[in-house]
């Protein structure tokens, strides 16, 4: 015998919807986004048909798990970017100040040693007192080449004979730091572009913290506007376990999510795993 079905109407799933809604805000979405993917869902919703024992909100909610997973991606590997791509590949580092992004890139260069990548960075943030001993100290601990240039010199210059020393010692990876600008800093940003044009990155990565809420989804907007952005690391994400920063940025700009930078060690960094954040969200994980 065939199980009845019923067309799901507006007045069936408003209710779940709006619950959903107000949810996706306390985990931190960004209310464009969240507003985006419910109006998203009651398009594709709207005329659907259920099994009659399916209860509307058990059907909005999957349809909620694909529209997340739809707006987070696959993710980003960067092991399987090497694996394909002619070497060295160079990532470049960008974002505010105070983001992490070179206590990130040391993690990155660690987490790439231990899958047997060679590593080396490029200290290009030449603009603040410290940060070349900063790099230094961190690549020493993690057994990396460091390729640095005085306090006040030309981060391009110091990116550009990070990428000529790797490629005469056959290295597999640069990362390239530079100076945390503030998007709103037009001279600043104009000096990123300089550095992307000199070195000609393969990656472009926008490193911000995951707890800054829609300050980080406005600045990725005006990173990636200025100087293109092709994958986000995020930081501090073991204190952001909402997850609402990553599905904000990702529908704002289009672009995976490649590392979570979950505490404060060398290890503590990890490859974004979409399903499992969607399963947080939504109670599902085991």
């Amino acid at each position: 015998m065939t199980e009845r079905e019923i067309l799901l109407s507006e007045k069936d799933i408003s209710e779940p919807l709006e619950e959903l809604e107000i949810s996706l805000l306390e985990n931190d979405v960004a209310f464009d986004a969240a507003n985006e993917i419910i109006e998203q869902m009651k398009t594709q919703l709207i005329g659907q048909k259920r099994k009659i024992r399916t209860s509307s909100e058990e059907f909005v909610t999957e349809a909620l798990r694909n529209a997340l997973l739809n707006v987070l991606g696959e993710g980003f590997s960067l092991t399987d970017y090497i694996d394909t791509h002619e070497k060295p590949v160079k990532v470049l580092f960008t974002g505010v100040n105070g983001a992490g992004k070179t206590t990130t890139i040391a993690k990155v260069a660690h987490y790439l040693k231990k899958n047997g990548y060679s590593v080396v960075i490029g200290s290009g943030d030449t603009f603040r007192a410290g940060a070349n001993e900063q790099m230094k100290t961190h690549a020493e601990r993690v057994g990396v080449k460091v390729i640095s240039h005085q306090e006040g010199a030309d981060p391009s210059a110091v990116l550009f004979d990070a990428v000529s020393y790797a490629k005469a010692h056959n290295i597999d990876v640069v990362l390239a730091d530079t100076a945390g600008r503030f998007h709103n800093r037009t001279n600043l940003m104009n000096q990123l572009d300089k550095i992307r044009r000199v070195i000609n990155p393969d990656i472009v990565a926008y490193v911000d913290e995951a707890v800054a809420g829609n300050d980080a989804v406005i600045r990725s907007e005006e990173f990636n506007n200025t100087v293109g952005t092709d994958v986000v690391v995020l930081t501090k994400a073991d204190m952001d376990t909402k997850g609402g920063a990553a599905i904000s940025i990702t529908y704002t700009i289009k672009k995976p999510v490649m590392f979570l930078g979950v505490g404060q060690g060398y290890d503590d960094v990890i490859p974004f795993e979409p399903q499992k954040l969607v399963d947080e969200l939504l109670g599902d994980d085991e």
